[in-house]
C-alpha cells in the first residue's frame, strides 16, 4: 500500500468509494467536494494544497489517497498549520477508510503515513481529534502514539483532542 496524491487514474475507484459511503458523514471533508467533473475535483484539491482560492477560515491542506492494486482504500487530509478554530475543534489530520476495508487496521496505517507527511512539513506535534465514543478512532490514534490532550464540547458533541508527536 502507498500514500499518493490524487490523480486521474483513480477516478472510477474514487466514485465507487463515494457510492460505498452512501449517506454516512464523510471523513475527511474533501470527500464532500463535487466529483461530477473529476478533473475539476483534482484542480480543487491541488489549489487547497497550494493555498490558493481557499474559502474564508480554511488553511492550506493536502489530500492523500491510500491505494493498493489500483484501488482507493482510504483518504487523509493534512492541514499544513492550524488557525484558532482548527486548533479548537479540527486538528491537522482527518482521515477515513472505505467501508469495505474497515476493521483491518488500515486506519492506523493511514494515520502513521499521514503523520510522516506532517513531519515532512515541519509539524512536530500533529493534532488529531475524534468524537468521544468513537472507540475505533481513539484506538487508532493511541496506536500511533496519540496522547489525549483534552476534551471539549462542540455543537453539543464531546470531541477528544489528541497529540501525536513526530517519531
Amino acid at each position: 500500500m502507498q500514500l499518493i496524491l490524487p490523480n486521474p487514474a483513480y477516478e472510477e475507484s474514487y466514485k465507487e468509494y463515494i457510492q460505498e459511503l452512501g449517506d454516512e458523514v464523510r471523513y475527511p471533508f474533501p470527500l464532500d467536494f463535487d466529483h461530477s467533473d473529476f478533473s475539476k475535483l483534482l484542480e480543487k484539491l491541488d489549489s487547497f494544497k497550494n493555498g490558493t482560492g481557499l474559502p474564508e477560515g480554511f488553511v492550506p491542506a493536502t489530500t492523500y489517497w491510500l491505494v493498493e492494486d489500483g484501488e482507493l482504500i482510504g483518504v487523509s487530509n493534512l492541514r499544513h498549520y492550524l488557525n484558532d478554530w482548527l486548533r479548537h475543534a479540527g486538528g491537522h489530520i482527518g482521515l477515513g477508510i472505505r467501508p469495505s476495508y474497515r476493521g483491518k487496521g488500515l486506519g492506523s496505517l493511514l494515520l502513521r503515513l499521514s503523520v510522516e507527511k506532517a513531519v515532512e512539513l515541519g509539524i512536530k506535534e500533529a493534532h488529531v481529534y475524534c468524537h468521544k465514543g468513537n472507540e475505533p478512532s481513539a484506538r487508532m490514534i493511541r496506536a500511533n502514539g496519540g496522547e489525549l490532550e483534552s476534551e471539549i464540547e462542540d455543537d453539543g458533541e464531546i470531541i477528544q483532542r489528541y497529540v501525536v508527536n513526530a517519531p
